[in-house]
């Protein structure tokens, strides 16, 4: 007999993909109700389409906490990757900003791999994999920062940035960068001797 541990698993896959259809049958019941198939197929063709990369990436990710052990993990990472994947998707059909993808890669790799793996070893117990996570993921935003910053404000690619000014700005920058640690000096070069 498998004791309630063993069958807990499973079931909360079950309860999730189950609350999810629910969900989803809902919402077609009152667009069939109230008359607003135009209106859902509108929304549903213009916005909702990531939800077919969502679902199944957060869908995986539950599967993933049913397995555990190391198979687990491999389908936490691929769920993670997956579930951000659509997140941009929705971010972009949404808002439109498809330039976006000139920096938003860095949000899949590194960074949705690290945060798979820290929801999952913080779920399973396992700091091992938590910490390898934060580092991830802490390059990956980190990365995605500069990116963003550099497409947006100095190349100006969604039409947010310095504009014209940005490029030279960034020049100069870098020049006085360069120029000031040239005349200053750098910490431990004057204390060590021969």
């Amino acid at each position: 007999m498998k004791s309630d541990i063993e069958n807990r698993g499973p079931v909360s896959a079950n309860s999730v993909i189950g609350a999810i259809l629910i969900g989803l049958g809902i919402v077609f019941l009152l667009a069939q109700t109230l008359r607003m198939d135009f209106l859902l197929a509108w929304w549903w063709g213009q916005y909702i389409w990531p939800l077919f990369i969502i679902v199944p990436g957060v869908l995986l990710f539950a599967f993933a906490l049913a397995v555990g052990g190391n198979f687990g993990e491999v389908l936490a990472i691929i769920g993670s990757i997956t579930t951000m994947v659509g997140l941009i998707l929705f971010y972009q059909a949404t808002t439109g900003h498809w330039e976006s993808w000139a920096y938003a890669w860095t949000l899949i790799f590194p960074t949705s791999l690290g945060l798979g793996q820290i929801v999952y070893g913080a779920i399973m117990g396992r700091g091992n994999i938590v910490r390898v996570g934060t580092r991830l993921a802490t390059t990956g935003i980190v990365i995605f920062l500069v990116a963003a910053a550099f497409f947006e404000l100095i190349l100006d690619i969604g039409g947010f940035g310095l504009g014209r000014l940005g490029l030279p700005v960034l020049l100069i920058g870098l020049g006085l960068l360069l120029l000031l640690r040239t005349f200053l000096p750098i910490r431990g070069q004057g204390s060590m001797s021969t």
